[in-house]
């Protein structure tokens, strides 16, 4: 642990591991596991229990920890909850925020200002760029690109609808790529290797390698064998 760490809270019940390196102010709540190796930057808070309105019906934490993974890196004022997994080697950016449940694979970038809705699950290897607001019960899968202030939406009532109603993120297939600016309306699945355009508004399924642009977006080609993500490896 670093000893570097002017006005650090940690609770005695987390758990740290070695060469662990703390910023300034930083807060660790209850519970929480540290792997090795682990950069948490100044103004950090990791842990922090959701405070849900009374008409929420999304499930209490109640003991499961934030886990972060050997490596990850916790940059300048971000806020982890409880609950969330951080996998080894990713990124979570300046100001970011990582709600309950969510979980992020390996080698993955959070970028600054980046919302991470509860219960998400987000691959490998994913580039989260700028100001992206990713909702509630989305799947981002491995190596997918979100361009910055793309955000994506779970409720087509906008909270008019009874306890029955399912919210329903979006669904982003391994290797998509999404422009800056894009919306993403309730439910619509991008396809594998698809790309849509920046500021285009999606309010259908697109398919595997279908480029899309406008709004509402429509299919314009196929994204090229040159662009593949295997052609950049």
């Amino acid at each position: 642990m670093s000893v570097q760490a002017p006005n650090l809270v940690l609770s005695p019940s987390a758990q740290v591991g070695t060469g662990v390196s703390f910023g300034a102010n930083v807060v660790v709540h209850p519970g929480v596991v540290i792997g090795d190796d682990v950069v948490i930057q100044d103004g950090v808070i990791l842990g922090k229990a959701p405070k849900l309105a009374p008409t929420s019906g999304a499930e209490p934490v109640g003991d499961d920890p934030l886990t972060i993974g050997d490596g990850a890196a916790i940059c300048a004022g971000a806020i982890v909850f409880a609950a969330a997994r951080i996998g080894a080697g990713s990124i979570v950016g300046d100001q970011s925020y990582v709600r309950e449940r969510a979980r992020i694979g390996r080698d993955t970038v959070i970028g600054r200002g980046s919302a991470i809705d509860n219960d998400v699950t987000i691959g490998d290897r994913v580039r989260i760029q700028t100001n992206v607001y990713i909702t509630g019960f989305s799947v981002v899968e491995d190596d997918v690109f979100v361009g910055p202030c793309a955000m994506t939406t779970n409720d087509d009532t906008m909270n008019r609808h009874g306890d029955d109603y399912d919210l329903r993120g979006a669904t982003l297939r391994r290797a998509c790529r999404i422009g800056g600016g894009v919306v993403l309306t309730p439910g619509v699945e991008i396809g594998e290797e698809a790309f849509v355009a920046a500021g285009a508004v999606v309010t259908a399924n697109v398919p595997p390698r279908g480029l899309v642009m406008g709004v509402p977006a429509r299919v314009v080609r196929q994204v090229g064998d040159a662009e593949l993500l295997e052609r950049w490896r």
